[in-house]
């Protein structure tokens, strides 16, 4: 990908607009003028002015990183030292790189802030770049106050979300051979700029945490920033307590995989912590409300889940499209999409006697990819070796499992009050209502309230 160069032998050119140099220039005089008084220096400033700056908005080893990466580039494209204090143009170089810059550009900086004295950059290294990135992320996020309503801390003893998320990002890493970075034997594999460069340019989440990290936490270009499509607005109804299964990271890691008008805002329309564990409740929750996001936690803490990508409808025949995917976010983050190979992407059925009554996504009837049974409380993930729908292994941490907590989040724009909240199941499962009068069973709401009419 492009030409093999060190960033000693880019020519500097900044890529940024007037106005975009001017907020530069500022953050480099407010850098310059935070020298020792002994030592002045307007033309440079210290790792100690950059860590002054940042304050508490990033972690002492990314403020490092930042300044190593500033240090060992070269304006001039002469090859060198790094030098000891960050010259203007060395800042406006590294920021137009990180910030502006082609895939290949920002992989150039990226390797320079990873490598060691010597230069040489290992995969252990890579490793350790990429948990310190996402770890910063989620501080300078937390610290600015933009988690956008999602929790500001992992929950005690569960699996680390930032392990989680950094190991998702290493998986992308294919080293010199063509395999991928997926066991601890390969962490001593040496990673030239090329295996960065490619790592880049598949991770494009590196680069944008990266973007997160600089102007959020160094607060320059920060206004043309946006998270709206990166971190999804939470909401919940007001008055309600309510602590998610789901971290920031783990939001922002589903919400990549959305269709792109989806991803500025998700609406929880179920949770059993909040509405009980009722298959009905699910259903009368669930249904006519646009896509979702389905969400369980087991009782191993493992968390997976799936996109249903069209309005949930109770009925005994398989609904959805391939926009549908399933997604495990522990203790691994992982996406699953459509096969092509059938097309049982959803399923929603309650009240019938002679074929399953759960929400299942992917494979078949008794062997879903994920099944939550209409006994609520339970269900599987079977996947011998893999769902046929969605390619995924099995989610839960047992095939047949017990889970206490589930979500279930509207995404996108929506009704606060759908057309059909009104609507109990059986009102749109007429062959469920008529098994109930069959059997001589009451309807007890029958007569309380008006059947909606369809629109």
């Amino acid at each position: 990908m492009g030409n093999r160069q060190s960033p000693s032998g880019l020519c500097f050119r900044s890529q940024f607009l007037p106005e975009e140099q001017a907020a530069v220039d500022r953050l480099f005089d407010a850098l310059a003028a935070r020298g020792s008084s002994s030592h002045p220096s307007p033309r440079s400033f210290s790792l100690e002015a950059l860590k002054g700056h940042a304050g508490g908005a990033l972690p002492a080893v990314m403020v490092t990183r930042l300044y190593d990466g500033m240090r060992r580039v070269s304006p001039t494209g002469m090859a060198k030292r790094p030098s000891e204090n960050v010259s203007r143009e060395q800042l406006t170089m590294f920021l137009s790189c990180l910030l502006k810059g082609s895939s290949e550009e920002k992989s150039l900086v990226i390797w320079q802030m990873i490598a060691g004295t010597e230069g040489a950059v290992k995969a252990r290294d890579v490793q350790k770049f990429t948990e310190d990135l996402v770890a910063s992320v989620m501080h300078v996020l937390d610290y600015r106050q933009e988690l956008r309503g999602w929790p500001s801390k992992e929950v005690p003893g569960a699996p680390s979300r930032v392990q989680a998320m950094a190991a998702q990002l290493l998986s992308e890493v294919k080293l010199p051979d063509g395999r991928k970075l997926l066991e601890p034997v390969q962490l001593d594999c040496a990673c030239g700029q090329a295996v960065i460069e490619d790592w880049v340019f598949q991770a494009p989440h590196v680069a944008t945490f990266l973007s997160v990290v600089i102007r959020k936490g160094l607060l320059v270009l920060s206004a043309s920033l946006s998270l709206a499509t990166l971190i999804p607005e939470c909401r919940v109804d007001q008055g309600q307590e309510f602590v998610s299964i789901l971290d920031v990271l783990s939001a922002v890691y589903i919400n990549a995989h959305l269709p792109s008008e989806r991803r500025h805002r998700w609406q929880l329309v179920f949770s059993s912590q909040l509405h009980g564990h009722s298959f009905s409740q699910l259903c009368t929750r669930i249904t006519h409300r646009g896509p979702c996001i389905v969400l369980l936690e087991d009782q191993d803490s493992h968390v997976f889940g799936g996109f249903a990508s069209c309005s949930w409808e109770v009925k005994p025949q398989f609904q959805g499209d391939d926009k549908c995917f399933l997604f495990s976010v522990s203790p691994r983050m992982a996406v699953y999409t459509c096969t092509g190979y059938n097309d049982h992407y959803m399923y929603l059925n309650h009240g019938q006697q002679t074929i399953p009554n759960g929400l299942g996504m992917g494979g078949q009837h008794g062997y879903f990819g994920l099944w939550i049974d209409g006994d609520f409380g339970k269900g599987h993930s079977k996947a011998k070796p893999a769902c046929t729908t969605y390619n995924s292994p099995q989610l839960s941490a047992q095939e047949d499992f017990q889970f206490h907590k589930m979500e279930v989040w509207a995404v996108g724009d929506f009704d606060s009050h759908p057309a059909n909240s009104n609507k109990s199941v059986l009102d749109s499962d007429p062959e469920a209502k008529a098994l109930l009068e069959i059997t001589g069973r009451s309807q007890y709401s029958e007569g309380l309230r008006e059947v909606p009419d369809d629109k």
